[in-house]
């Protein structure tokens, strides 16, 4: 991308962390489809503390570990041990117990029925199955406080065994579809999702920095997590997952550095290929890239959790649908970002792109709540319109 591009960015990099109210640290690359073309750092891994955030940080990559697990889905269905349209039950026989929540009775029970379909893996991938989070949803908010509904994030069986908040198949809501899927994944290889990931995507990749548990290097490297207050302000926070839980949460228990994430978007970029092997067939990326909603569209998501999350949208006013497993964009971003593009982002103000088009792609990782945050998005933003304005120069 040439020395203006990298000074810019390196600009918005620091601003990001300088300006208030800011963010306490960041990593930002982007690479084309054989190198990393930008790596930057600044800020600081933890506030108050004088480490330097480094290329190599390690970040809980929450949700960016969606398409990761959806990867190894697409890997059983090239294999033919799964079928997307098939009942997930078939695999995962738990899902078909499940039914929809219509409500609650006046004393606070649930209102339950069979669904009129069963749920299939593809539905799962595409957020479409019925599965929602308690902290987009106010539904199971209140089963989490009233029932005791496990948070799904802690690992646990019962987590994953909500209610559907409507019949399979029939609207789109985000949720822990994938972390379904990746029990779908362990049913038809007969290995725990860490093993089935670490052989057939993290090896093959060359991503030694990516795991549901940290190496000792690796937790050496952590960024940690941080809070922002209703007055602006950044603490910083412990946050962990359990390292020996009933389920490995493929929907968002990851944790990675950003140059192991650039290897796994550049797989993307290349038809499936990866610098040590090809990882998935250049008809399954197509197909797992484009529209698989069948003019549904997404929505606004928004927050009853107001310390998890704002109000989620990219590009307002866009026209937005969902493949296996990203957000596509059906028309140009503001950024510069092509329509049918792909991409997606991780709770803690993570975010990405692919653009097969222009065989470019592009990493933001930060680690603060709430998703959304203002100070964190505006600044991916910016520097994804710079890298955009730097390409449209070359």
């Amino acid at each position: 991308m040439g020395s203006d591009f990298a000074a810019s960015a390196d600009a918005l990099l620091h601003k990001a962390v300088a300006d208030a109210p800011g963010v306490p640290g960041v990593v930002a690359m982007t690479t084309d489809r054989s190198e990393t073309t930008y790596a930057g750092a600044a800020g600081v891994k933890r506030i108050g503390e004088p480490q330097p955030m480094a290329l190599d940080s390690v970040f809980a990559l929450f949700s960016c570990s969606k398409a990761i697990t959806g990867t190894a889905v697409l890997q059983c269905v090239e294999e033919g041990i799964l079928d997307l349209d098939a009942p997930a039950q078939r695999y995962a026989p738990e899902i078909g117990a499940l039914q929809v929540l219509e409500g609650f009775d006046d004393d606070g029970g649930l209102k339950l029925r069979p669904p009129k379909r069963d749920i299939t893996t593809r539905m799962l991938m595409l957020h479409t199955a019925g599965f929602g989070y308690p902290f987009f949803n106010a539904a199971l908010k209140r089963l989490a406080a009233e029932h005791d509904q496990p948070d799904p994030r802690l690992g646990t069986k019962q987590g994953l065994m909500t209610p559907l908040l409507f019949d399979p198949g029939e609207a789109w809501e985000y949720g822990i579809g994938v972390d379904w899927a990746g029990q779908v994944v362990e049913a038809v290889r007969g290995e725990r999702l860490d093993a089935v990931l670490k052989a057939r995507i993290f090896d093959p990749l060359g991503m030694a920095d990516t795991a549901f548990v940290p190496t000792a290097s690796m937790r050496e490297r952590r960024a940690s997590m941080h809070q922002r207050g209703r007055d602006g302000g950044l603490v910083p926070i412990d946050f962990t997952l359990p390292e020996t839980p009933e389920v490995w949460m493929g929907g968002g228990a990851l944790f990675g550095a950003a140059p192991d994430y650039l290897r796994f978007l550049r797989m993307w970029l290349n038809d499936g290929a990866g610098e040590g092997g090809r990882v998935l067939r250049p008809e399954t990326v197509a197909m797992a890239a484009r529209d698989g909603l069948d003019g549904m569209t997404i929505r606004r998501l928004p927050s009853v959790s107001r310390g998890v999350t704002h109000d989620a949208e990219f590009f307002p006013g866009i026209d937005k649908t969902w493949g296996l497993t990203f957000m596509v964009n059906q028309t140009d971003a503001p950024t510069g970002r092509p329509a049918g593009s792909i991409g997606w982002a991780g709770l803690a103000n993570l975010y990405y792109w692919i653009d097969r088009k222009n065989g470019v792609a592009g990493f933001w990782a930060s680690q603060l709540f709430p998703f959304m945050d203002p100070a964190a998005l505006e600044s991916f933003l910016a520097f994804e319109t710079a890298f955009y304005t730097a390409l449209a120069n070359r």
